[in-house]
């Protein structure tokens, strides 16, 4: 009919890819910012400050005298996984006078990477403590310093009392696919405790 719209047949809207939130967690130092910004596909965010002799007697550098900055609110990145898939990392800042922080950036957070340093294993207590509280599903990926691992990931699960489902990953924080591989990791182990959720009758939000 003629002034009438054609109407195409077979086609439809493009669907915006899922986006998740995950934040990336850990002690002081144990390699969050250089994690999210070997990742991120993006220019990450980051708000860090020059360690000063203000922290002097606060900021525990014991293992890590060469630190010179630190996080003080979050890091932010953006790594695509798929066409349907995209995942927004919150980096939490590590030193206990901002953990105050965390519980704002856990907001609408599915999962986390609790990222540790086995030269300062007691470091990544908090942070397994206060996903396990909430019930937030979480990796743990070992973020092997000079490229060296001297523990495998057996020893390392039982050093940290994790139950046996919790996977434990060994990586690189500085370098791309080992932090990819981290993230898949987590996404499995979400998709896993969701079909349980779901399987249980329980609600879970779904990636």
């Amino acid at each position: 009919m003629a002034g009438s719209d054609p109407v195409i047949q077979g086609t439809s809207a493009p669907q915006a890819p899922d986006t998740v939130k995950i934040l990336i967690a850990g002690g002081f130092g144990v390699g969050k910012t250089t994690m999210v910004g070997s990742v991120s596909e993006i220019v990450p965010l980051r708000t860090e400050e020059s360690l000063t002799s203000a922290g002097l007697g606060v900021d525990d550098l014991n293992g890590i005298p060469e630190k010179r900055a630190t996080t003080v609110a979050l890091d932010f990145g953006r790594i695509t996984l798929s066409q349907k898939l995209i995942l927004y990392l919150f980096g939490t800042p590590g030193q206990q006078r901002f953990w105050f922080m965390w519980n704002d950036l856990a907001i609408g957070a599915l999962g986390a990477v609790v990222l540790i340093d086995v030269r300062r294993l007691e470091s990544s207590f908090a942070a397994i403590d206060f996903f396990e509280r909430r019930d937030i599903p979480f990796v743990v990926g070992v973020n092997g310093f000079h490229g060296k691992h001297p523990y495998d990931p057996d020893e390392i699960r039982d050093s940290l009392a994790l139950p046996e489902g919790t996977p434990v990953l060994l990586c690189d924080a500085r370098d791309r696919e080992s932090c990819r591989d981290v993230l898949i990791a987590l996404i499995d182990q979400l998709i896993v405790t969701s079909a349980q959720n779901n399987g249980n009758g329980r609600r879970s939000r779904s990636l």
